[in-house]
């Protein structure tokens, strides 16, 4: 079992030492994977817990609230994956002002020395950190109290993996790019929530997913199937965004599952996106809404025919 902290300030954490890697890891691409995994191979070697340092918010939604990136990973899912990748202990730092006034030789006396009394350090290419983003690489190897290392970037059918380029890739819909860099199809995971049920009064009931005040990495249309409802997926088309048709107003996933009756409420579901099937549309009144959801509805499950059809070829 993974253990969670949030703040630098602290008594001791890992008293027999640790293995740390520290990054924002949004998206736990496959450049984060191999990060992660190569922390936790030495940590294993060492025989000291892995722990991993990152932030909540990201430090690029906090310089820019008015403009921030899209977010590939809610915390909660994050944590998760962390977890299923070995991580012992995964400090999901709070960055406010004090942390992002913090200089970069105070973050490393305070946090790896003396809260986790770190063995050896880990982090990706051009990773940087501290006030005024002035710890890096050469920093971290100044301290002799600890060995300090990068991997090399993970550069896969000749582009460099990033979060960046995944965030690009999803918002034009290019759900085969995204998967290459992620190592898996991209998906959304949380805990279903009560909306305000006029799907199900339009014949289209669905399990709605909320993305808090995060800003989503996409909006629109999509042939989607969910997980965590059994063993196998289940066919659904969804949409993703603010409802304009409705008056909707925060970033909101609703799916509707194909051939599935059941009370989801309360259930932890995940929604993998399989293709793009359109932007989001104002419609001049529910009638006209509806015929466009029978219309992407019958889309969403020739293009999920496809999509199994050659997953198994």
């Amino acid at each position: 079992m993974s253990r969670l902290f949030r703040d630098v300030e602290g008594g001791p954490l890992c008293p027999q030492g640790s293995v740390v890697c520290i990054g924002a890891f949004d998206g736990l691409h496959l450049g984060h994977r191999a990060l992660v995994r190569r922390a936790v191979e030495r940590a294993r070697a060492l025989g000291v817990p892995a722990v991993v340092l990152t932030f909540e918010p990201l430090p690029r939604e906090f310089f820019a609230p008015q403009d921030p990136p899209p977010r590939l990973t809610l915390a909660r899912a994050k944590f998760e994956q962390l977890r299923a990748l070995g991580v012992d202990v995964v400090g999901l730092l709070r960055f406010d002002a004090k942390l992002a006034s913090m200089t970069a030789e105070r973050f490393v006396r305070e946090v790896l020395i003396d809260r986790l009394q770190a063995r050896e350090t880990w982090i990706g290419p051009d990773f940087r950190f501290g006030k005024g983003r002035a710890g890096d690489l050469a920093l971290l190897r100044s301290f002799d109290t600890f060995e300090s290392h990068a991997i090399h970037p993970i550069v896969v059918d000749g582009e460099r993996v990033s979060s960046t380029r995944i965030r690009e890739a999803l918002t034009s819909g290019d759900f085969d790019a995204a998967e290459r860099w992620l190592g898996r199809r991209y998906a959304i995971g949380g805990r279903v929530v009560r909306g305000k049920q006029l799907g199900r009064t339009l014949g289209f009931p669905t399990a709605n997913l909320r993305y808090g005040r995060r800003r989503p990495p996409l909006q629109g249309i999509f042939a989607t199937r969910v997980h965590g409802l059994g063993d196998a997926p289940v066919d659904s088309v969804s949409s993703f965004g603010t409802r304009p048709t409705v008056a909707g107003v925060e970033p909101l996933l609703e799916a509707h599952l194909f051939d599935f009756d059941g009370d989801l409420y309360g259930r932890r579901i995940e929604v993998e996106f399989i293709a793009k099937l359109r932007d989001e549309l104002a419609f001049a009144d529910l009638p006209a809404l509806v015929a466009q959801m029978h219309r992407d509805a019958d889309q969403a499950r020739d293009l999920l025919s496809t999509f199994s059809q050659q997953a198994c070829a």
